[in-house]
């Protein structure tokens, strides 16, 4: 039997196996059976969406762009973003506060934590609202009986949109706290660490290590936040504050329109959610450009032609006598 040359061997193997192996994608049969199921339901539901008459979409067309409901919109927005950075900034605030060494201050933010997540955001937006029944005059001076420096009617002070705005943020701060401190504690202890060897302080070392890469670990869990605090200012209503829905029911109090207003403010919810949603997409994309990815790899399974024996005698692939 003549021996094999691996000399010459290897590079045939390796260039013709190159050349052949091909990938052939798996069938699944049961996800296209899947998505025309899905595709037919979804053409019924939007069919018997788009043909009932009781909808009315003329009436929705009418007051899509009216100025009430574009005011209770404008409103919405408002509540959201000033919401948003209070609840930001006491989450900031209340993650490092959990982390701290000392255990008051630690059980503090865990029991402002415990509170404004075990209570309703409904009732808190009441209590708060009411909150003159308990605080007629509000003032910030001296303790105990101390001299006063502001001192200010309740009623006066603690408006609708105020009590809104206070309210959303404080609520959300709870659950802010965890999302900054999640993504603090996604950062690796070591870079701290070499932070310190290196004579950085603690608040330098926090702004321009630990908080810049912890934030592209909560955009997802933020922008979360935000679209579900978009949703939560409709319960300001209870406070009788002109917010989107709000200006939606006043109208339909009025005219009976109930279906087409509550359709109206459900088209601007899902339009504002959505651009929401792609702005937290290219944020994501922003801060994630250091990050080094791998790439999606298609799957399926591997077919290899077989390898034919060259033709020519010599080159150790002769059939053993």
């Amino acid at each position: 039997m003549a021996t094999e040359n691996p000399t010459n061997l290897q590079p045939q193997r390796s260039e013709r196996a190159a050349e052949e192996e091909t990938l052939v994608p798996l069938r699944h049969p049961g996800r296209t059976v899947g998505t025309v199921v899905v595709l037919v339901l979804l053409a019924i539901l939007i069919r018997a969406v788009v043909t009932n008459e009781r909808y009315e979409w003329s009436v929705v067309a009418d007051y899509f762009f009216s100025k009430s409901v574009l005011l209770g919109l404008l409103r919405t927005l408002e509540l959201t973003a000033l919401g948003m950075v209070i609840a930001l900034v006491l989450g900031i605030v209340l993650a490092l506060m959990r982390q701290s060494q000392t255990r008051l201050v630690s059980w503090l933010a865990g029991a402002y934590i415990w509170f404004f997540r075990g209570t309703p955001l409904l009732v808190q937006l009441i209590f708060l609202y009411n909150i003159s029944a308990l605080y007629p005059k509000l003032s910030l001076g001296v303790p105990f009986g101390g001299p006063s420096f502001v001192e200010a009617d309740a009623n006066q002070l603690l408006t609708a949109f105020t009590v809104a705005v206070v309210g959303l943020g404080l609520n959300a701060g709870a659950y802010m706290c965890e999302i900054v401190r999640g993504g603090l504690l996604s950062i690796e202890k070591g870079q701290t660490e070499a932070a310190a060897a290196l004579g950085m302080p603690g608040s330098l070392t926090f702004r321009r290590i630990v908080f810049p890469q912890a934030f592209r670990v909560m955009i997802p869990a933020i922008g979360n936040e935000t679209i579900g605090m978009l949703k939560y200012t409709s319960l300001v209503s209870v406070i009788s504050l002109p917010e989107l829905l709000y200006s939606t029911q006043i109208i339909y109090t009025r005219t009976f329109q109930t279906i087409p207003l509550l359709t109206v403010a459900c088209l601007w919810y899902l339009l504002v959610t959505t651009i929401l949603s792609i702005g937290q997409m290219y944020l994501e994309r922003h801060f994630g450009r250091g990050v080094a990815r791998t790439g999606g790899r298609r799957r399926g399974r591997a077919k290899k032609a077989p390898i034919e024996p060259p033709a020519a005698a010599g080159t150790g692939w002769e059939t053993p006598r």
